[in-house]
């Protein structure tokens, strides 16, 4: 408060905490999710377990693709390719990766890959496929979480998924991928259609895609969701 020309004026000075609330939303706004859980969200690279090798080399490949960024101001080409068994913590890196970016003003959307397929199913008929779609295969920074979970149909596979990963290849923007399947498991999984076909070629595709903007990272560790 203070005397100016025989007026008392006052300023109002945000305390520490209301800063640090305020930093939050700001942060929170960074990072948008569809269909993620929200503990996710919060995760940060340091509370995660070092409990394993393979712990070891993502948390210092997350700090490096960071790292990156700081320095340069541009974001790699690739993102990762995590794999393993359930419960390990995949999506839990995803998150982390998300708030180490948004502390920077980088936007990143979250997927979790099985609903969202059934979102854009339903989406034909209120006509925001394209819409929903375009949002997505734009991102700065896309994650794609538990892909292969998901029942994939041919339509899934090459208008969805294959349009996404077709614009992100060409654009080199950096993508982020978990899954229980290794690169191998996922074409597999991707060439077994609804009809009962198995359609190598198009799976190979999808996979060419994934190869182009990723790097495989094997993840191990105990499972955190029996513990």
């Amino acid at each position: 408060m203070y005397i100016l020309r025989d007026n008392i004026e006052i300023k109002y000075e945000p305390c520490e905490q209301k800063r640090l609330e305020d930093e939050h939303r700001e942060t929170a706004k960074m990072i948008s999710s569809m269909h993620m859980p929200k503990d996710v969200l919060k995760a940060t690279l340091k509370d995660l377990m070092i409990d394993d090798n393979s712990r070891v080399m993502i948390a210092h490949k997350a700090a490096d693709f960071i790292a990156q960024y700081k320095q340069t101001g541009e974001l790699p080409a690739k993102g990762f390719y995590l794999y393993g068994q359930f419960g390990v913590g995949k999506s839990f890196v995803l998150g982390a990766i998300a708030n180490e970016l948004a502390a920077l003003k980088v936007k990143s959307v979250v997927v979790f890959v099985p609903e969202f397929l059934r979102e854009m199913k339903n989406s034909i008929q209120d006509q925001t496929l394209n819409e929903k779609i375009d949002y997505v295969k734009k991102a700065p920074v896309l994650m794609l979480d538990d892909i292969g979970a998901e029942t994939m149909t041919a339509w899934t596979r090459d208008e969805i998924l294959g349009t996404i990963l077709h614009y992100r290849m060409s654009e080199q923007l950096p993508t982020f991928i978990t899954s229980n399947f290794d690169y191998a498991g996922l074409e597999h999984h991707l060439a077994q259609s609804q009809r009962g076909d198995v359609e190598v070629v198009k799976a190979a595709r999808i996979m060419e895609r994934i190869k182009a903007v990723t790097m495989p990272i094997q993840m191990a560790g105990m499972n955190r969701r029996n513990s």
